[in-house]
């Protein structure tokens, strides 16, 4: 038997038939979360007695002691119907993430396929909580839905295994409390090769590579993974990142080396690196010199897991005066604001020592003067992954075919 919070109770049953006990009792509780108030404790755990007593002597029934597994396999072909009655069931069966999909088709699906030398059936990671087989064709499928193109393929399959790699620690992330949602930082020649947007507004909507990519990678955390909202993704406020947090970096006009080759890669690999931020905030420096620039990337309150996006202005100001990338971080390390220093009861001289390694500095954006900080905030051992972009035998042909699919906007 388990106890969980009242808002848990669905979570619970899900983990507990995830772990091959799907007849498990469950009692949900009155007691807060997280509860430091005795007399509430005190009070949840009288409320919920006699169903613990309940739930812990009646004798199970024939389901409960043995669960029948489901053995019926779904059919291949889910739906037919229109545009609008393929995307009303869709999301009836919640498939989708609230917007209107592609309707995968198996015409669809087959272009897509075109966009990697992998079988349909190849497995390229189980994801949690369900351990869902991530196989190329399953991928495949939530990227139509996700309205990408074929040359979106060879980064798909990288996040998926970047994701699924234990350091990011994405079994807590994507099912826990805080709202944490991936963060894809791409780099290479890749990032030109699909239109990767690098500079002005690269994490606005827009652009069909950075809003594709990432949705598509949450439809598959959903319907392959089975992370689920308020069921197994239990996030408190949700955040508008689960839709999309895709961006390159602008190497072009980076004087630094390119964050691939901070991970070990060699310049001219295209690669994909992830973590997951819950937090993001953004500022201007007090001064257009290296001091002031740093002293405001200082006051962002970066520490754990961060991000810090770079303008490319104020990356060139930096290596002017002599920082590197690695200066910058040593800098932030020894003189940033811990973002718990406000609490109560916190010494205002405490400063968790900063780990550097995973202080991600990226350089993205265009003309202006703001910074951003993308942050993980809780606490939990994680650490940067990056994997490298395989691209197909027939890449460039595929890139020649969908390369001229950006926007060209009129003028008014």
């Amino acid at each position: 038997m388990l106890l969980a919070n009242k808002g848990f109770v669905s979570d619970a049953h899900s983990a507990a038939s995830g772990k091959g006990m799907p007849g498990i009792r469950v009692v949900g509780t009155t007691v807060p979360c997280e509860s430091t108030v005795r007399a509430d404790i005190d009070a949840g755990v009288v409320g919920a007695m006699q169903e613990i007593i309940e739930g812990l002597t009646r004798p199970l029934a024939a389901e409960e002691k043995s669960p029948k597994p489901i053995t019926s396999k779904p059919p291949r072909i889910a739906f037919k119907g229109n545009y609008e009655e393929v995307n009303r069931y869709f999301y009836g069966k919640g498939w989708t993430d609230g917007l209107p999909i592609v309707p995968p088709t198996e015409k669809a699906v087959a272009e897509m396929l075109a966009g990697t030398d992998l079988p349909p059936d190849h497995v390229v990671a189980k994801i949690i909580p369900r351990l869902g087989q991530a196989t190329v064709e399953k991928i495949a499928i939530n990227a139509v839905m996700a309205g990408a193109l074929p040359t979106y393929m060879p980064v798909l399959i990288a996040a998926v295994q970047a994701v699924s790699d234990p350091k990011t620690r994405f079994d807590t992330f994507e099912v826990s409390t805080g709202s944490w949602a991936p963060f894809l930082a791409i780099n290479g020649p890749v990032r030109n090769d699909i239109n990767i947007n690098c500079s002005s507004g690269a994490l606005s909507p827009g652009n069909i590579a950075n809003a594709a990519i990432g949705r598509a990678l949450g439809l598959i955390i959903k319907n392959i993974g089975g992370a689920r909202k308020a069921i197994e993704d239990m996030g408190v406020i949700g955040n508008p990142g689960k839709y999309s947090l895709v961006i390159g970096e602008y190497e072009e006009e980076s004087p630094w080396e390119p964050l691939s080759v901070e991970r070990g890669f060699i310049k001219g690999d295209s690669t994909l690196t992830v973590f997951f931020p819950n937090t993001f905030i953004q500022t201007i420096p007090g001064e257009t010199n290296a001091k002031g620039i740093l002293t405001a990337l200082a006051g962002m309150g970066a520490g754990g897991m961060s991000a810090l996006i770079v303008i490319p202005s104020w990356a060139k100001v930096l290596s002017g005066e002599g920082y590197t990338k690695q200066k910058v971080k040593e800098y932030i390390a020894e003189n940033y604001t811990s973002p718990f220093a406000a609490l109560p009861g916190t010494r205002k001289t405490a400063r968790p020592k900063m780990d550097i390694d995973n202080l991600m500095i990226l350089v993205a954006g265009g003309p202006g003067s703001f910074m951003a900080l993308l942050r993980s905030v809780g606490g939990f051992e994680n650490a940067l992954v990056t994997k490298k972009i395989e691209l197909p035998k027939n890449w460039h042909k595929l890139v020649a075919k969908y390369r001229d699919i950006i926007p060209n906007h009129e003028k008014y």
